[in-house]
């Protein structure tokens, strides 16, 4: 077929070179004898070049029923087998869920029609047994009646179709404010995903030196196919690319460098200078940025500066950050290019259907209005006045198994342009809501060869080098930094519940830290009872670690932030300590009450716990690590609760408490409380040991400055530490100064 439209940016022609309608296009027909009846699920080897040929339709005896329409594949290529069926919800297809009813035994027309052009298959299989996988070539081919045809010759082996070099043109585009992205985009050397022989991944070295006076950063590049990758799903050309955020006005040189031979992007070394690329050099001159509110551009890209917070480079305004670490699947959406479920069972594909309410005209989508569920969510989180989200970046053999940024789950040196460009559409989208990006580099199943004790082993293919820094994991960090590391409020977490040795973090984290132009903050998550073995090997000068990401019981987190806080302070140089996952893992942040018919209450496993509800969670989670001096919380939802940490699309599920986050954070931006001045003072309340259901005390004594948290009903005597100057009521937020009992946030200054 003519395969006229072969990715978004082309024209869709309905009847010509598309049809959602079977049996209208290109009908193939073929006599199929059955031995008996009953549900056949339909596999089918295909070929698939782009996002726009890889779909049929199956009918039998001349209809075609619902079960057999819309099959649909992501895998992009290669030949491969598969039996998925495109829905609404799931744009890369359920997987079994396509088949075909066979009435009665004997013979039966099975047809297939045309749903894209362009779309190529080798042989189908009909097979009754729902855990049956064809492999390779798949089985034989069997003669009811008369001779079996000879087989099609062998078509020639798939090359990209080269095209010439670019001429080394240089194109500096995107508002040249300070803070704003700045992509430098090189007419370099044509490529494509797939090459091997160069790798355009791990063969060529792009690094763009940007200067000016005193300060210089060297920018990582990256391979960027024809430039508009995450709307023509392009996966060649000669576009190479490197994102930068200026932090001074006036005029700034750049200087390109490019290299190329055998691991040249991973490995120092001498290599050879690639010309007419190499040495380009010019100017563009910057100017202050217009942004302000909650956008990120406005403040500045947030620092680690040895203290207890993170502190935004423009406005020196210190950062606390609140949000969802749920679902650690975000970037797991049908929408993304190249994105499927490889155990749908257990960790489906989003559609983010409840959010598209959220988005609104203006705001950024991809081919032809893709993308609208995943941006609502986020305008969804910065209306609530949240400030931040997590995701993993790759989990292929992990809970959700279904984040990859490579061309195919397996391919890790080759990696797809398209889905990275739309990955940050998002990114960028959040940024501009003020949105803090959690990136969490890997999780526990996946992150090494080991379980969850020291000695435990496992078997996990899909990890880079077994743990290791080889090339995998080089190459994985350098192409995250080098698409993503511009944006301004970010940490890179090592590993979710990270299971990798000492020596293997530190390895890593130096690595990060020496590619990294703009030094981010680094952190690492781990299990609850592991926390002492892990963060004692990795505070101070053990490693490059700026900060940790807190897994605790719900109800010891103050506890856990203040020993953090304290033991890192010890060495001399501060982490910064969040509370990013609460326990227990199957229940963490319960949905609002008559969310789903949901009563309110997480209730622990055989009674091993108390019951709780969202207002405990705000009481020692949120007020718990704030009041500690802690940089803020994320929250985990429980895989036995509604919109839980795989599947969860509907942050509603957790309205109320994002309104909690919300005046927990409006009480200190609004009072212009100094808290990065403030430490955890307990024991001016009667506290000294630190409990929970007792008020706690953020302060400087030397300033007369205290924040004072009462969790309940209890009156306490404040007259000794200074003048009330605001109360709040923390679950509503109205103003209760004139009260002297119930729960209460308190600020004291002279």
């Amino acid at each position: 077929l003519p395969d006229t439209r072969r990715n978004h940016g082309e024209k869709l022609i309905h009847g010509e070179n598309f049809s959602n309608e079977p049996g209208k296009l290109a009908i193939l027909h073929y006599r199929v004898h059955f031995d008996s009846p009953g549900k056949y699920y339909v596999w089918v080897r295909a070929y698939s070049t782009g996002t726009e040929d890889n779909g049929i339709h199956v009918g039998l005896n001349g209809e075609w029923p619902e079960s057999g329409q819309r099959w649909q594949t992501t895998k992009k290529r290669k030949w491969h087998w598969e039996c998925r069926q495109r829905t609404k919800e799931q744009h890369g297809g359920v997987l079994m869920q396509l088949f075909l009813e066979i009435p009665k035994a004997g013979e039966h027309e099975i047809q297939f029609s045309m749903r894209e052009d362009g779309f190529e298959f080798d042989k189908f299989v009909f097979a009754k047994d729902r855990d049956y996988r064809p492999e390779g070539t798949g089985p034989e081919v069997m003669v009811k009646q008369g001779k079996k045809p000879n087989a099609f010759p062998a078509p020639p082996k798939k090359v990209v179709a080269r095209q010439p070099d670019g001429d080394g043109s240089v194109q500096i585009s995107g508002e040249k404010r300070t803070w704003h992205r700045i992509t430098l985009t090189l007419d370099g050397p044509f490529a494509a995903e797939s090459d091997t022989e160069p790798n355009p991944f791990t063969d060529r070295r792009m690094e763009v030196v940007f200067r000016q006076g005193d300060e210089s950063f060297t920018v990582p590049g990256f391979f960027a196919a024809d430039g508009n990758a995450g709307e023509s799903s392009a996966s060649s050309g000669t576009k190479w690319r490197a994102h930068f955020a200026p932090n001074r006005e006036g005029k700034w040189q750049y200087e390109i460098q490019f290299r190329g031979g055998k691991n040249a992007a991973l490995d120092e070394g001498e290599f050879e200078t690639l010309k007419p690329w190499h040495g380009k050099s010019g100017e563009f001159t910057v100017e202050k940025s217009d942004k302000n509110g909650r956008d990120f551009r406005a403040h500045g890209r947030l620092q680690y500066v040895g203290e207890r917070y993170l502190k935004f480079a423009g406005s020196g305004g210190y950062f606390l950050k609140a949000g969802p670490d749920a679902p650690e699947t975000f970037l797991a959406y049908s929408d993304f290019s190249g994105t499927r479920a490889n155990n749908p069972g257990k960790g489906p594909l989003k559609s983010w259907q409840p959010h598209i309410q959220d988005w609104n005209e203006g705001d950024p989508a991809w081919q032809n209005g893709k993308g609208k569920g995943i941006i609502g969510a986020l305008n969804y989180l910065a209306g609530k006045g949240v400030n931040a989200f997590s995701f993993l970046t790759y989990n292929a053999g992990g809970d959700g198994d279904n984040i990859w940024p490579f061309i195919d789950r397996n391919k890790k040196f080759h990696y797809d342009c398209s889905k990275l460009d739309q990955w940050e559409i998002v990114f960028d989208h959040a940024k501009k809501k003020g949105l803090y990006l959690h990136f969490k580099l890997q999780e526990t199943e996946i992150d090494d060869m080991r379980g969850h004790k020291p000695k435990d082993k496992r078997n996990a293919p899909t990890s880079l080098d077994a743990g290791k820094l080889g090339p995998e994991r080089k190459l994985y960090l350098r192409e995250l930094v080098a698409r993503f590391g511009h944006h301004l409020a970010l940490n890179w977490n090592i590993g979710e519940e990270n299971t990798q040795s000492p020596e293997e973090v530190v390895a890593m984290a130096e690595y990060l830290r020496a590619l990294d132009p703009y030094d981010h903050h680094i952190v690492i998550h781990t299990y609850p009872d592991q926390q002492d073995r892990v963060y004692s090997n990795l505070i101070g000068d053990k490693s490059p670690l700026t900060g940790a990401s807190l897994q605790n019981p719900w109800h010891r987190t103050h506890e856990r932030t203040l020993q953090w806080i304290n033991e890192s302070a010890k060495t001399g140089r501060q982490w910064v300590v969040a509370n990013d996952e609460q326990n227990p893992a199957d229940l963490g942040v319960p949905p609002d009450p008559g969310y789903q018919g949901f009563d309110g209450k997480a209730v622990p496993k055989e009674n091993k716990g108390r019951p709780y509800d969202l207002h405990d969670i705000r009481r020692n989670n949120l007020w718990g690590n704030l009041m500690a001096g802690g940089a803020g919380v994320e929250y985990y939802f429980g895989y036995r609760l509604p919109q839980n940490d795989l599947v969860c699309e509907d942050f509603r599920s957790r309205d109320k408490s994002w309104d909690f986050c919300r005046i927990a954070l409006d009480f200190f931006r609004t009072n212009k409380i100094p808290f990065w001045d403030m430490s955890s003072a307990n024991q001016l309340v009667g506290n000294a040991k630190n409990e929970n259901g007792k008020p706690w005390c953020l302060g400087n004594q030397d300033k007369g400055l205290y924040v004072v948290y009462v969790p309940n009903e209890q009156a306490v005597d404040l007259s000794k530490l200074g003048t009330v100057q605001k109360a709040i009521d923390p679950v509503s937020g109205r103003d209760v100064s004139a009260d002297h009992e119930g729960e209460r946030a308190i600020w004291i200054a002279p």
